[in-house]
């Protein structure tokens, strides 16, 4: 029976203690770059960066001795070159879309975390957040679509098939294609709302009459977060096709509005000067916006509005309740003559 040296080239385990060596060295090359990039403050990478790349990484040093002539002869399984192969370029496929999703999102780490989408004013974080999370969606389901595409047409059976698929089209591609419109349509109005930002993550909007927040944005819906907990999911053609309220488009401030309905003997100078003192004593006010007018008259009653501004949206519904609050307070304590009444006159004769 014939040793493992007679049964092995020297040849075979030279080339494959080379391979193995050199890939080892890549790894640790690479590990010892990245953890040196992450402390340095000119690159500073996010904290487990390489651990996200270790893995894949290795599953492609792993392909690659897979494809080597060198590991059959050692394992004495020439005969299995094909299977050899085929397991190295589908595992080589796989770690690559792996290691492309992995860098995405530490890309999208090192852009974002400059910016802050908690401190008031974060209209610029919110569309920088919003492009970057619609875009990595794209770009994953983009990798993940080439990538069986690449791994499925490894298969000479499977390429033959595809070719003569192409080929024979006709009727049924056009009939495929209206059936896949919508579907394209949704994944392209994802892209729109990525790139013209109609809407962006923690905007606050008015939906099929439901007000909240945009929680959520994905290629094909949008989960709207509405004032009491409940989700709104909304299919993102929605936004492009259809009018909508977003309070927060241009700035994270915003204006809020009361509207009382008095007397007409109401002291309408008194009542700005109360507005302007319930205002200065809340730090609910950002102190930019303090109008209270008359804006309608109608018979049994005097439309006023009170305007009032603050720094967000919560924060603007906040104080509309108080003023409000405040406001009703002020005119009964202080003229209850003025709060709105209907009136009805009868005539003598009636009475009679």
């Amino acid at each position: 029976m014939e040793s493992f040296q007679e049964q092995v080239s020297k040849e075979s385990l030279i080339y494959l203690g080379i391979a193995l060596v050199v890939l080892v060295l890549l790894y640790w090359g690479t590990s010892v770059v990245m953890k040196r990039m992450g402390k340095n403050p000119k690159y500073l990478l996010p904290t487990g960066s390489f651990k996200k790349l270790a893995t894949p990484l290795l599953l492609i040093f792993l392909s690659v001795l897979l494809r080597m002539k060198a590991l059959r002869d050692v394992l004495n399984l020439e005969e299995a070159g094909f299977w050899f192969r085929k397991a190295s370029t589908l595992l080589f496929i796989f770690a690559m879309s792996w290691v492309m999703i992995a860098l995405l999102k530490i890309v999208k780490q090192i852009v974002i975390r400059n910016y802050d989408v908690g401190v008031a004013d974060n209209l610029k974080a919110r569309k920088v957040y919003t492009q970057f999370t619609i875009l990595e969606r794209i770009f994953i389901f983009i990798i993940i679509l080439l990538a069986v595409g690449f791994a499925l047409m490894s298969f000479p059976e499977i390429r033959e098939l595809g070719l003569s698929v192409f080929a024979s089209a006709g009727v049924a591609g056009i009939i495929i294609g209206f059936s896949a419109q919508k579907f394209i349509g949704t994944i392209l109005a994802g892209i729109q709302i990525a790139i013209a930002q109609p809407i962006k993550l923690d905007d606050v909007v008015i939906v099929e009459g439901e007000w909240g927040r945009i929680e959520e944005i994905t290629l094909t819906y949008v989960v709207v977060a509405i004032w009491d907990k409940r989700r709104l999911i909304v299919p993102t053609p929605y936004f492009i096709d259809k009018p909508f309220q977003n309070w927060t488009k241009t700035s994270a401030d915003i204006l809020g509005t009361v509207f009382l309905y008095v007397d007409y003997n109401v002291p309408f100078d008194k009542l700005r000067e109360e507005q302007t003192r319930i205002l200065k004593s809340t730090d609910l006010w950002d102190g930019k916006v303090d109008v209270l007018q008359v804006t309608d008259s109608k018979p049994t009653c005097v439309e006023v509005r009170a305007l009032m501004s603050a720094k967000d949206s919560p924060t603007a519904w906040d104080l509309r309740v108080h003023v409000r609050e405040k406001l009703i307070v002020y005119l009964q304590e202080n003229y209850p003559e003025s709060i709105a009444r209907t009136r009805i006159r009868l005539d003598q004769d009636h009475q009679k």
